[in-house]
């Protein structure tokens, strides 16, 4: 008997360990590989709530050698950690014998480094199903050590950090852990919630068939907070980690290049990739990043109340590279040679990602500022009732959707889009191709761009993908050196722990001639616009500002001010988007170039 519960109870830690280690789309893969006829069954509505029967079938039909020819052949999950009975995955190395001992010796070592401190927080942590944030553990536990604990229990392997941010931090003891950690510490048993059946048809061999007698209620799924919380912890990593390593190896290069960079360095090092087109495409994405910094915009006599982030949208003809500028040249790819010019670990990309799962994760980023790459943002708007929760996501609002089945929110969204989708274009004007009428209210919320698929810029496309293929453009070494300016001067401007003493902040000045530029822009606009109906909001002055004010955080290293000023070069691009997309929201009733020569006239 107690060898057939033992038997059973390593089938459920093998179904935990698959769900930890793999995605649904994994697992079901590895049914089919196995040719167990239930993956046959569900090879169609394959649903989430599959997901934990499938990893109990899975649980029940493997041994240890077929698990870990699967951990061979399949390579987990980069963030899986799994600590159980009789498993353990660490590192994306799975290790048949269990984690008890190790639980047994880190116990009595942690009462030995730091006495009653750590079991105090090991049992409050258990009292709260395993998971606690630092205010509560900081109620219960006095302690002036205690993040020091908490650092030492990690380091033993006890705990987790389940999410560390600048204003929230959450520890985590591992589910699979906690029977182990309870025997350890001698402390009552916590009442365990029971496994869901087998399905009724499915049958497993028999040492494993009292697996369909644990419990016959659902597990829950898995809580993509939590999950996305996680994913933030990686790429918080990610940055920390090149951050690091450039103030290590590459400080003294980067500062050099900072004092000879700006924004026309920037335009002149595209131009001559791309050509004279569809390099401006990339200047916009790259500039958007420097904003992400989110500086304060000053002028002479104190605050704004402005900041430097803004939203980006590229739309037009499909085939014109928008995803090129938005995609690859801030994320790299590195079949096509393409370097990585954004910044790194503050990128979430969004393809495939439905509006709704967006809003429920968008939670895990407040107080935070990202910046989420959306492919395809036709598809979000699919789906009914989206535009007014995007709408307020692009305003940085307080999010709040309901539906039949939960709340979500209240909370509010701090990050910024970067976004692709095609419309229908005209020799003068285009028409969207989203069905919602009320979708302008999104497009007015963003720095917008229109692509027109001509012949200038088709065969600019043809020769930078040839010169892409023949390895005569290069774009991945000079990218680093982009990408580490970008980098300092964003880890600067946000005062990052590892160099916030070692260079000051510094805000973003707009003066009177700034205005007078744009306010020359607007009369030159207006006089042009037939019947006096203006068909674009004022917010287009104030991102056209925007993207003035974060072009100019690349000349932070050539000013010795503690501010930088809204440079000429940036001002001179900002006034030309301001043109430009005024012009195609008139249905391209004037000249764009016409206004541009006539606001410059004076200034040459």
């Amino acid at each position: 008997m107690v060898k057939t519960a033992e038997k059973n109870e390593k089938a459920l830690e093998r179904a935990m360990l698959l769900k930890r280690a793999y995605p649904k789309v994994v697992i079901y893969q590895i049914g089919r590989d196995l040719d167990i006829p239930y993956f046959k069954r569900i090879s169609s509505g394959w649903r989430m709530k599959d997901e934990d029967k499938a990893c109990l079938v899975l649980g029940a039909f493997l041994d240890d050698d077929m698990l870990l020819k699967i951990f061979k052949k399949y390579k987990p999950r980069e963030w899986a950690v799994f600590r159980g009975k009789y498993y353990v995955l660490q590192d994306g190395r799975l290790k048949i014998g269990g984690f008890g001992e190790n639980v047994e010796k880190a116990v009595q070592k942690a009462r030995l480094l730091y006495g009653s401190d750590a079991v105090l927080i090991l049992e409050f942590l258990l009292k709260r199903d395993g998971v606690a944030n630092l205010d509560e553990i900081r109620k219960y536990v006095k302690s002036k050590n205690l993040e020091e604990v908490l650092e030492g229990l990690i380091h033993l392997g006890l705990i987790i950090q389940s999410y560390i941010g600048e204003r929230y931090k959450e520890w985590r003891i591992l589910e699979e852990t906690i029977p182990l950690l309870e025997a350890g510490l001698g402390v009552k048993r916590r009442r365990r919630r029971r496994a869901p059946l087998l399905p009724e048809d499915v049958k497993v061999p028999e040492e494993s068939s009292v697996v369909a007698e644990q419990g016959r209620k659902e597990r829950k799924a898995p809580d993509p907070l939590a999950e996305e919380r996680e994913r933030i912890r990686r790429m918080d990593e990610e940055f920390d980690k090149y951050l690091a390593n450039l103030l290590k190896n590459r400080l003294e290069k980067t500062i050099k290049f900072g004092k000879n960079f700006g924004i026309e360095y920037l335009a002149s090092y595209l131009k001559e990739r791309f050509g004279p087109v569809l390099y401006f495409d990339s200047l916009l994405s790259i500039t958007q990043q420097y904003g992400l910094a989110n500086v304060n915009i000053v002028h002479e006599r104190g605050e704004t109340g402005k900041k430097t982030g803004w939203s980006l949208a590229l739309f037009g003809d499909p085939g014109t590279g928008k995803s090129f500028s938005t995609r690859d040249m801030i994320l790299g790819k590195p079949s096509a040679k393409i370097g990585a010019h954004g910044l790194p670990g503050r990128n979430r990309y969004c393809g495939g990602m439905t509006p709704a799962f967006f809003i429920r994760i968008g939670e895990a980023y407040a107080g935070r500022v990202f910046n989420f790459i959306v492919p395809e943002f036709n598809d979000f708007f699919r789906y009914k009732g989206m535009v007014e929760p995007l709408k307020i996501a692009m305003e940085q609002g307080v999010i709040k959707y309901e539906t039949h089945s939960e709340v979500i929110g209240p909370y509010r969204f701090t990050s910024f889009f970067s976004v692709n989708y095609n419309v229908s274009v005209h020799q003068k004007g285009y028409d969207i191709t989203i069905q919602d009428p009320n979708f302008n209210a999104i497009e007015d919320r963003m720095l917008c761009r229109l692509h027109r698929l001509t012949k200038e810029r088709f065969l600019e496309i043809t020769k930078s993908q040839m010169r892409l293929a023949l390895g005569i453009i290069d774009v991945e070494r000079d990218a680093k050196k982009i990408r580490d300016h970008l980098t300092l001067v964003y880890a600067i401007e946000t005062r990052h722990p590892l160099i916030q003493k070692r260079f000051p902040y510094k805000p973003v000045m707009i003066t009177p001639k700034v205005f007078e530029i744009i306010g020359k822009a607007r009369a030159a606009i207006l006089e042009r616009i037939p019947d006096g109906v203006v068909k674009f909001s004022a917010r287009l002055e104030d991102k056209a500002l925007r993207f003035a004010c974060a072009a100019s955080l690349m000349d932070y290293f050539r000013y010795k001010e503690d501010y930088i000023p809204v440079s000429e070069e940036a001002l001179k691009y900002a006034v030309q988007l301001y043109v430009e997309e005024a012009s195609i929201r008139s249905r391209e009733a004037f000249n764009p170039d016409e206004v541009l020569s006539e606001i410059f006239r004076d200034e040459r």
